[in-house]
């Protein structure tokens, strides 16, 4: 028996919308594989009743067709589903990384993240890998054929609004052309983004988040989006941006600002007749094995 620990992540960081990932250090999957002859799904924790336990339909048995092993999986959801917080990645990625291990597949970083965007075309219908490659490589990564990890260490704020927004009904809003200008705009924004994590520079990064494209086009999918945005803005946030298909909000600040930010995003969504939580958070690591022994 493998088990594993799959953290959250944040996709997008804005201006860099289906590349950009960061892996945070809380909440997180505990997932369990076990060899079995036929694969089995069972699930627990956070939405698990929203969550399909036939191999076919979830994003752990997907990636394990794709391996060519079977396994006993049993999955204790931290991360709620439909919450822009790679809740279908920490269980691809977490399954292709206990799946290494248990039946010693010798699969490179690129080839688990590869494996683990498999399973989310089951979500997504496209093997995405902006959520997957932070889940397993830890820190800020940068992919499109080839993922880059970098190592990060910022403070951050999510808010999370008692608000469900499927990755397919978001992906539904995306505009189907950019200007020139937005385009340009928007490579200047992502550049300053690596260029604050490479430099530690915290108003950097959040000055970089800015989108006026795919934000634009999916805040109104969100409510109470401006009004807690702007909360957490005149908090202390140097940039707040919707994580990855939302209904989360990801603000980046200095540690001593996250919990006026807590409050204010909180505050925010409350003003606007929307229930929410918010935890404070920093970059983290990837998957990691906490356990090995017999089931």
């Amino acid at each position: 028996m493998i088990e594993v620990r799959a953290p959250a992540t944040s996709a997008n960081l804005g201006s860099g919308f289906d590349v950009f990932g960061v892996a945070l250090d809380k909440p997180a999957d505990i997932v369990r594989l076990s060899k079995a002859d036929k694969t089995s799904i069972s699930v627990e924790g956070a939405g698990a009743n929203y969550i399909p336990e036939d191999p076919k339909k979830n994003t752990a048995g997907e990636v394990l067709r794709s391996l060519g092993v079977t396994a006993r999986v049993e999955m204790d959801k931290g991360v709620r589903p439909s919450s822009g917080l790679g809740s279908s990645a920490a269980s691809a990625a977490g399954v292709a990384v206990a799946a290494n291990e248990l039946y010693d597949l010798g699969l490179s970083q690129d080839g688990l993240i590869d494996a683990a965007a498999q399973g989310e075309k089951v979500v997504s219908g496209k093997a995405h890998k902006d959520n997957v490659a932070p889940c397993i490589a830890g820190g800020f990564t940068v992919s499109d054929d080839d993922t880059t990890a970098f190592e990060a260490d910022f403070h951050c704020v999510v808010a999370l609004p008692d608000i469900v927004v499927s990755t397919r009904d978001a992906r539904g809003e995306l505009p189907s052309s950019v200007s020139l200008e937005q385009r340009s705009t928007t490579v200047a924004d992502a550049s300053h983004v690596v260029a604050g994590v490479l430099r530690n520079d915290i108003g950097m990064i959040g000055r970089g988040m800015r989108d006026d494209v795919v934000e634009k086009a999916r805040a109104p999918l969100i409510e109470g989006y401006d009004v807690a945005r702007e909360a957490a803005l005149d908090a202390g946030a140097t940039g707040v941006t919707i994580s990855g298909a939302g209904p989360a909000l990801l603000a980046v600040c200095e540690r001593e600002d996250k919990p006026d930010v807590a409050e204010a995003f909180v505050e925010g969504f409350w003003d606007a007749g929307v229930e929410s939580r918010a935890f404070q958070a920093r970059v983290g690591d990837g998957v990691q094995v906490v356990k090995r022994g017999r089931h």
